[in-house]
Formats: C-alpha cells, sequence, structure tokens
C-alpha cells in the first residue's frame, strides 16, 4: 500500500517545478499526532510569507529607477535587509546551523541525500534557508523510495492548502529567478523538472 502511494507521490513530484539548492538541512523522527501538525502548518504559513517577503524583487522597469522617491525606497530596503541579515545571524550564528546538501523539492515532497535520513518512516524535514536562517521550513513527511544516485525521495503529509500553496509560490519564483539568472548570463543551465531516477 506505501510502495503504491510513494509511486503515485513520486509521479505528482516529477511532473511539477522543483527548487533545487543547498539549503541547511536536517531530518529526524516524528510523532504525527493531530495537534503538532497544526502547530507546524501555521508556523510553516507565517515563515513562507516571511520568505516571500524578504526575498521579493524589486520590478526592473528602468524609468522606476530614474523616480527618486523609487531610488529611496530602495535604499531604505536595503538598509532594512542588512539589519535583518545581522539579527538573523545573531539569533543563528553559522556554527549553529545544520549542514548544507543538496535537495529539490516542490509541493509534494524532497529529494535528499539518503544518508540523511533517520530510518523510520515518519519524519520531521527542516530546511533552512538564507533568507531567514533562524526560522526553519518544518514539513511533515514520510519515507517515499530510494533513488538510483544514493538520494531518497519523501513525500510530505497533511499539509494545508495555505502551506501546499505557498510552497508552490515559493518554488515558482525561486525556479523563475533561475531562469532570468540564466537569460543573463547566457549560462545553458537544466532548471527545469528532476533527473532523478527510482
Amino acid at each position: 500500500m506505501q510502495t503504491a502511494q510513494a509511486n503515485e507521490r513520486w509521479q505528482a513530484f516529477s511532473e511539477r517545478v522543483a527548487y533545487q539548492g543547498r539549503p541547511n538541512l536536517t531530518v529526524d523522527a516524528f510523532d504525527p499526532v493531530p495537534e503538532a501538525i497544526a502547530r507546524l502548518n501555521e508556523r510553516n504559513v507565517h515563515i513562507l510569507r516571511s520568505l516571500a517577503s524578504l526575498d521579493e524583487r524589486r520590478g526592473e522597469n528602468a524609468t522606476d529607477d530614474d523616480d527618486p522617491l523609487m531610488q529611496e525606497l530602495q535604499r531604505m530596503d536595503s538598509k532594512i535587509n542588512v539589519l535583518l541579515d545581522i539579527v538573523d545571524r545573531l539569533l543563528l550564528p553559522d556554527a549553529l546551523l545544520p549542514p548544507r546538501h543538496p535537495v529539490s523539492f516542490n509541493a509534494v515532497g524532497l529529494v535528499l541525500p539518503e544518508n540523511v535520513l533517520p530510518s523510520v518512516d515518519n519524519l520531521l524535514v527542516r530546511l533552512h534557508f538564507d533568507a531567514c536562517r533562524a526560522l526553519p521550513l518544518e514539513l511533515f513527511a514520510q519515507r517515499g523510495a530510494s533513488l538510483s544516485d544514493n538520494n531518497a525521495f519523501v513525500y510530505f503529509c497533511e499539509l494545508s492548502e495555505v502551506v501546499e500553496d505557498g510552497l508552490e509560490r515559493f518554488v515558482f519564483c525561486h525556479h523563475r529567478r533561475k531562469v532570468a539568472e540564466a537569460r543573463l548570463t547566457g549560462a545553458n543551465e537544466n532548471v527545469s523538472g528532476s533527473k532523478h531516477r527510482m
């Protein structure tokens, strides 16, 4: 039964755009009681909103850059970002962060190095992103399947609709930035889909 569900979730994962990067990551065993899942969903909504607001890019309209008011707002925005970064680093110094690992994820699940996983089925995945390092996303997941490249697939469980929508927006914005950066640099990067095989 779980194998069939894992296959179904893998198929859904493979059909969507995925975030690809190296966030700070930990995975622990998790007891999925309803109260804990409800707390995770509520917390993740706030974190995804914070990530979205901290990671927003200003419009790149040249006429806006000539507007003195826009220039002043951008200067203030830069100062606020520096202050937030300082506070974030004070709250959680580099030495206290878990290691970085290469991952691919979307609102369905996550591909990560298999050696990171504890030997249980119910998992709590913590992802720390640079924009807000002290506040990780914490996602309930279940072990899916081993992949052919020493990676494993885990799929998210019992995400609220708001969290799922927030994850999809986060992944889409990251993907869009990667595509724009690749176009700007003229690089021929592969930023879509997943190359992993079950």
